[in-house]
């Protein structure tokens, strides 16, 4: 029983932890407290793993996670967003020897932008936009994750988007003049 428990845990570290700590490093911004919460994510979920059926891990793992960010946040009185770090290239791949460049720097651009962008949003926007856009969380596994019915992540992710669009077309605009 105890090794199949073991088991049950290391699949699901291995198929969520990345995951996970891409979502924790766009909240909070550093490597170190996104590892960190990484862990404590993992510690939490060993203790109360039994109680989640596996079509629930994934909504409920990113629900763990951000209230470890959040109460990171607290507990260290962050007020203030803390910069990103250019982030790690997503699959961590190199520039292959077909890539061509323009287009390598093009996409470290755009991405320097969306962060630049994300961290003029509320952690809430930043959140939901993370899980649905990146992490392909569904609207009833978002109401899992945030602790919000269906409607309000209907309503939380429209008006997160337009908060993001209206962000774009303001740093495009202050380019341009």
């Amino acid at each position: 029983m105890e090794r199949k428990r073991k088991e049950k845990i290391e699949e699901i570290y291995r198929t969520y932890a990345k995951s996970l700590y891409l979502y924790l490093f766009r909240l909070s911004g550093s490597q170190t407290v996104a590892e960190d919460l990484v862990q404590d994510t993992f510690v939490k979920a060993t203790i109360s793993l039994s109680f989640y059926q596996d079509e629930e891990v994934k909504s409920w793992l990113f629900k763990v996670a951000r209230h470890a960010y959040l109460d990171e946040w607290r507990k260290q009185k962050r007020w203030n967003w803390v910069p990103f770090k250019e982030l790690i290239h997503r699959n961590n791949q190199m520039l292959g020897p077909y890539e061509e460049p323009e287009e390598y720097l093009l996409s470290k651009e755009s991405e320097a932008n969306v962060n630049t962008i994300y961290k003029h949003m509320p952690e809430s926007y930043r959140a939901i936009l993370y899980l649905r856009e990146e992490e392909g969380l569904s609207y009833e596994e978002l109401a899992t994750a945030l602790d919000r019915n269906e409607n309000q992540i209907k309503v939380t992710l429209h008006r997160a988007r337009q908060r993001f669009k209206e962000l774009v077309r303001t740093r495009y605009n202050k380019g341009r003049e």
